[in-house]
């Protein structure tokens, strides 16, 4: 698999719903089509929160990591 070229990193430790979500939507749309936002987060909720939100908005999930209750996601705007 190809490296993830991250092209801005968005850091949501320690923060709850709703928060992390809306830093994310507001992080997506100061960036190009075809970047990349990887999202750090600590709120056990953005494991479901982050790829339903990917699915409405139209972004691609390329990945995510689960590492001593640390979440990383790559998601790539798309729109």
């Amino acid at each position: 698999m190809d490296e993830i070229q991250v092209t801005s990193t968005l850091d949501t430790s320690g923060k709850c719903c709703p928060m992390p979500m809306v830093e994310t939507n507001k992080a997506i749309k100061s960036l190009a089509v075809g970047d990349v936002l990887e999202i750090i987060a600590t709120d056990v909720g953005t494991r479901k929160d982050i790829p339903s939100w990917c699915e409405r908005t139209g972004q691609t999930l390329l990945s995510s990591t689960d590492q001593d209750k640390v979440f990383r996601y790559y998601v790539r705007k798309d729109r």
